[in-house]
């Protein structure tokens, strides 16, 4: 019989001590870091994007992004029932800068479309939540907000654009790594002498990460390191069944074809961790405090999507996505004596997105359709 403890930490080894054999899985571990109601990282009370926070997304960078993704929407809305509601659905909104952002661009493009539009937010965090309804007050009257419960358990959608900006990474994940004896799963223990979480490698027994082993063609270098994020896949694949035919998902995240990820010069697959600005492949340290993230495997989610009655219309660079939806033509005349003047402030804004290599390569924009 253990002492049951209190705080996540606490949460976690009372977990490892009720498990059959003395460790979790990397991927239990994870969810309860991140997504524990009251002590995980995504849902407590705290600045996680920006200055002040962890990581930027590039909605911090400015509202480039959303004035793309309302160009997009415009165009897209062409194809749909103008005289219907278009249902703008964005999932996992954090602190709705994003949605001020694009709410903001639609009116001022196209105030028509932005009468059509209704903004919903799918948002498993209270204080998300919280933040996102003081970002939108003046958008009141097109935004709603469901919880993601809601959205799976829900009748069709119709007439919706999916759309979610770095949601697919924040899923957690499994661990992998290829031994002489064959296919480890990673896991955690709890080392008594140091007080301390400890990796553990268990042979692989669950049978939907086998299947996925054997679909993904994993390659069998020994030593390599894989993420398997089966979760984020099965989310996919569950939100794109919700909606009706002619509906739209525009993913946006960092991420790569599973060639790329499986490659020989990614041992140590692409798991990181990011608290402070700093990132460190440390995720069994600051437990709770610390945003944990692994690449999108484009190419599984595609498959998934495909399972559920989607079409690929488009996979590119975000790069790419932002050009063609009108990023240049933001670009300002300015004095350029005062580098602080807002016009200034915007062109190196979009310098930034089109050539920083972790904003403009990295991040990949997948578009579906449901057929």
């Amino acid at each position: 019989m253990h002492q049951v403890e209190t705080g996540l930490a606490g949460i976690i080894r009372n977990k490892i001590a009720d498990s059959e054999g003395g460790w979790i899985p990397f991927r239990d571990f994870m969810e309860m870091a991140l997504y524990d109601p009251k002590y995980g990282y995504y849902m407590k009370e705290q600045e996680k994007i920006g200055r002040s926070g962890d990581f930027y997304t590039a909605s911090s960078v400015g509202a480039l992004l959303g004035e793309c993704v309302a160009h997009y929407t415009i165009g897209a809305a062409k194809s749909m029932d103008r005289g219907a509601a278009l249902q703008f659905v964005e999932w996992g909104g954090g602190d709705g800068r994003f949605a001020r952002q694009f709410l903001d661009a639609l009116k001022e493009a196209d105030a028509s479309v932005y009468r059509q539009v209704m903004y919903t937010s799918v948002e498993a965090s209270p204080y998300h939540r919280r933040l996102q309804t003081e970002a939108l007050a003046s958008h009141a009257g097109r935004v709603q907000f469901i919880t993601p419960e809601s959205w799976m358990a829900g009748g069709t959608w119709a007439q919706a654009i999916l759309f979610s900006n770095e949601l697919p990474d924040a899923f957690p994940v499994h661990r992998l790594v290829r031994r002489a004896k064959g296919w480890m799963e990673l896991g955690v223990r709890y080392d008594g002498d140091t007080c301390s979480f400890k990796e553990t490698e268990q042979p692989v027994r669950n049978e939907e990460l086998l299947r996925y082993i054997e679909a993904e063609n994993l390659p069998e270098r020994e030593g390599q390191r894989f993420e398997a994020s089966l979760d984020s896949l099965r989310w996919y694949g569950q939100a794109a069944r919700r909606l009706a035919p002619g509906c739209r998902v525009l993913t946006i995240d960092y991420g790569h074809t599973r060639e790329e990820l499986h490659a020989a010069h990614r041992m140590n697959g692409t798991l990181l961790c990011y608290r402070g600005h700093q990132a460190s492949d440390t995720p069994l340290e600051h437990v709770g405090e610390q945003d944990i993230t692994a690449h999108v495997n484009f190419s599984a989610l595609m498959e998934a999507g495909e399972e559920a009655g989607l079409e690929t219309v488009a996979y590119f660079t975000q790069k790419q996505f932002l050009v063609e939806h009108g990023i240049l033509n933001g670009l300002q005349d300015h004095d350029a004596r005062d580098p602080f003047s807002p016009a200034a402030r915007r062109n190196r804004a979009i310098r930034q997105l089109l050539l920083s290599d972790r904003m403009s390569e990295l991040f990949k924009v997948l578009i579906q359709q449901k057929r």
